[in-house]
């Protein structure tokens, strides 16, 4: 059904947000591309020959790295060649989506949702969850003993108007501290800081902490960092959107039949992760040390394993209550979500896997 007035208003600010947004995802803008052998005999899925499929290469994209170190998204694929592009960044992975160099991704909230306003709707649906949780206000113990503390301190987030900016100038706003969005100065300052350099900005006392996602939170903890609080405890149920899967609506349009592959293993992956969690961590960290050459040491990967949730759930109720956290940040315009979610593929997949179908909270497809 169409958005109402009081949701386009709720929605607002992302339009105003950077195309470079969610840079928690990762570090920079290179892919980088691989291919697996498609199984010999098997056939193709319509009658494709190869499925090109981006995530990065972070713990948030859990889903993905297991799944392909496990061979599920080939198995799925059959005789169909699953082909991967590993990204550092959302806006490079929109872009590889937008011109066809990839079909179907992991990718995070904010730049799937610029995705799709800077095309007019026209170029990206959001098919399926894959992760919540795994964000944390890390702070320098010897500076900030409690949360009252943090007012006068300077914290980092990843970028400004990504998810974790948003969100910490809400938790800001809900203390009635005083910030400016756009600059960050106020009763706290708001230091943008790239998640590749929070660590030495914290080493080197520039920052006072940050809200940042895993692995960074727990890098920061590695340099003697505090968690001062876990995001998920400010959500009901403790969930979040963090990452979700999305695909070309023209892809998904002439082969649905390989997007429902794809989403048929991402679904086996979850289970699977769910059922065996430490193999699922050394699997993930395999592939991890496959795609950049260096695995996380174990003070960093066990707890930012233990903070992430894997999903199948989009959560997209607590994507609009992100965008109500924007609004009330400042940042606005007046685009409309309604069309963003297909959830039907993933919903067909759970059905023959006896599992309970999602909702797309009123901004699925209306056709």
């Amino acid at each position: 059904m169409p958005a109402t007035p009081a949701l386009r208003r709720t929605l607002a600010v992302l339009a105003a947000l950077p195309l470079l947004a969610l840079a928690a995802c990762g570090y920079g803008s290179q892919a980088k591309e691989n291919t697996e052998q498609a199984i010999a005999g098997a056939p193709k899925v319509d009658g494709l020959d190869s499925v090109k499929i981006g995530y990065f290469g972070n713990l948030t994209h859990a889903t993905a790295l297991v799944g392909r170190q496990q061979g599920l998204f080939q198995k799925e694929l059959g005789g169909t060649r699953a082909e991967y592009a590993t990204f550092n960044a959302g806006p490079s992975e929109i872009e590889a989506l937008n011109s066809g160099s990839i079909d179907i991704g992991w990718i995070g909230p904010s730049p799937a949702i610029n995705g799709y306003l800077k095309s007019g709707g026209k170029n990206l649906r959001i098919v399926s969850g894959s992760a919540s949780g795994g964000v944390k206000l890390v702070v320098n113990p010897e500076k900030v003993k409690s949360l009252k503390d943090v007012k006068g301190k300077k914290i980092a987030t990843p970028q400004l108007g990504n998810t974790q900016d948003v969100a910490f100038l809400n938790w800001i706003a809900e203390r009635g501290w005083k910030v400016d969005a756009e600059s960050g100065q106020g009763d706290v300052s708001v230091v943008r800081t790239d998640n590749k350099i929070a660590p030495d900005a914290y080493r080197s006392g520039s920052i006072d902490g940050a809200w940042v996602p895993e692995p960074t939170a727990s890098k920061l903890v590695a340099e003697g960092g505090k968690v001062l609080l876990d995001e998920a405890d400010l959500w009901p149920d403790k969930k979040f959107v963090i990452t979700n899967v999305v695909v070309s609506q023209s892809f998904l349009k002439e082969h649905p039949k390989a997007v429902e592959a794809v989403l048929r293993a991402s679904v086996k992956a979850n289970k699977w992760i769910g059922d065996n969690p430490e193999r699922a961590k050394a699997a993930a960290n395999a592939q991890l040390e496959a795609d950049t050459g260096k695995p996380l040491p174990a003070d960093v990967l066990d707890p930012a394993w233990r903070s992430i949730q894997v999903t199948d759930d989009p959560l997209a109720s607590t994507l609009v209550t992100e965008a109500e956290h924007a609004v009330e940040a400042g940042l606005l315009q007046q685009p409309d979500l309604t069309g963003i979610y297909d959830l039907n593929p993933l919903n067909k997949v759970l059905k023959g896997e006896g599992k309970d179908e999602f909702d797309d909270a009123g901004l699925g497809v209306t056709s």
